[in-house]
């Protein structure tokens, strides 16, 4: 036995946290993508938590936090790794063998393992590949690990020399450095694999198994992350009341959530229906109050205006609705909602022919109050920045339109 204290050995250890070795443990050092078990150790008047173990040439360390008594070198101590724990990260590492299987069984023998990393919560699985699996390939996967689940095939581990392993079909993780004794994982004729991890005993205590995701990690390969037994059912639960909080809030039957999805659907398309026929019959009735107030300046007519109370879809539609019926007008508005200022300019084919230009035009308005933006000479969009200038801005609008007029 050996006890850590700030990088030093010490005799005796009664508080705070340390580092513990042991002649022997039953707990498992990080390694292989595998977190370390925690758990406790000590004695009936000890008793130390294991908040992690690692593993370093060998030798198993007890990342340790003391809870009461004192550890001397020298005591004999129990040591109890956290069984519900250990069961979960199991779980989870078992499933990505099966994983892989399914894996290379749905999208070809060139998916080959590119790391992992299993704890008591998820495991996480980079293979290589080269696109981005379907909706319908990870379903496939997802069925074929769960009926390897359901079939209940023992799982049986071997330490054999590295050529029988390679006879007995094993699979290695590329790039990895076996020594002369490897370890076999092999579940049926479903996956065999060189691993130093735990797994359970058969595969019907991993339970049930879900794809969280898939994803892109790099160039060519991929991620899957997922989870298994409690896991799942977890998740099961958070939808479950996720569906009975969205029905509440719809009024509706869980069973019917789709039917009223489709019903709010199609209101929401009447009600945009009818505020657009509603913008266009305002936008119509400011047409001639807006045209009653425009300016000449050379040959075009400038109508420079802040629109109230306005939604900018309207807005724009007024805006393209002059210059259709107006070609020698231009138009210059601002438009100021919910703590956001905008300007819209617009110009008619005569007033282009003539000189004018909407994206220069909004551009330099715009510019009065901090903002920026441009456009086609027919039609531009620019940001504001400083409200209280917009009186200020507009005014520009007609010196800076006379200057562009031939």
């Amino acid at each position: 036995m050996a006890i850590l204290a700030d990088d030093m050995l010490v005799e005796e250890i009664g508080e705070g946290e340390f580092t513990l070795i042991l002649d022997k443990t039953p707990f498992y050092g990080e390694g292989g993508g595998q977190v370390g078990d925690t758990g406790c150790i000590g004695t009936d008047t000890v008793c130390a938590s294991v908040l992690d173990t690692k593993k370093a040439d060998g030798v198993y360390l007890h990342i340790c936090r003391m809870n009461e008594g004192i550890i001397k070198v020298g005591d004999t101590l129990s040591a109890e790794v956290d069984g519900e724990r250990r069961a979960a990260i199991m779980r989870n590492h078992s499933s990505l063998h099966l994983l892989q299987a399914a894996l290379r069984e749905v999208l070809g023998t060139h998916v080959e393992q590119a790391g992992s990393y299993v704890d008591d919560k998820n495991g996480r699985f980079d293979f290589t590949h080269f696109a981005a699996m379907t909706a319908k390939e990870i379903e496939k996967v997802e069925a074929i690990v769960n009926a390897n689940i359901l079939r209940g095939v023992a799982v049986d581990t071997v330490e054999t020399d590295i050529e029988n392993a390679k006879k007995m079909g094993a699979m290695a993780l590329f790039g990895e450095k076996y020594g002369k004794i490897v370890r076999v994982v092999k579940m049926g004729d479903c996956s065999t694999e060189f691993c130093g991890g735990t797994h359970v005993e058969n595969t019907a205590k991993v339970g049930l198994f879900k794809i969280l995701s898939e994803s892109s990690v790099a160039a060519g390969v991929r991620r899957i992350e997922c989870t298994t037994g409690l896991g799942v059912l977890a998740i099961l639960e958070e939808q479950k009341k996720a569906i009975a909080e969205v029905a509440s809030e719809l009024k509706a039957k869980p069973a019917d959530l789709s039917k009223r999805a489709a019903q709010l659907q199609g209101e929401l398309h009447a009600a945009k229906k009818e505020i657009e026929a509603l913008n266009a019959k305002l936008a119509g009735s400011k047409l001639s109050e807006l045209m009653d107030k425009a300016q000449p300046v050379g040959a075009a007519l400038l109508v420079a205006a802040e629109l109230k109370d306005m939604q900018i879809d309207a807005a724009r539609s007024l805006s393209d609705e002059i210059k259709a019926k107006y070609p020698n007008a231009v138009s210059v508005f601002a438009i100021y909602q919910g703590g956001k200022l905008n300007f819209l300019a617009s110009a008619g084919k005569d007033a282009v022919a003539a000189g004018a230009h909407a994206g220069k035009l909004v551009g330099a308005v715009a510019a009065v109050t901090g903002g920026k933006g441009g456009g086609r000479p027919d039609n531009a969009m620019a940001g504001g920045a400083d409200a209280s200038k917009i009186a200020e801005a507009l005014a520009t609008a007609n010196s800076t339109l006379e200057g562009m007029l031939k």
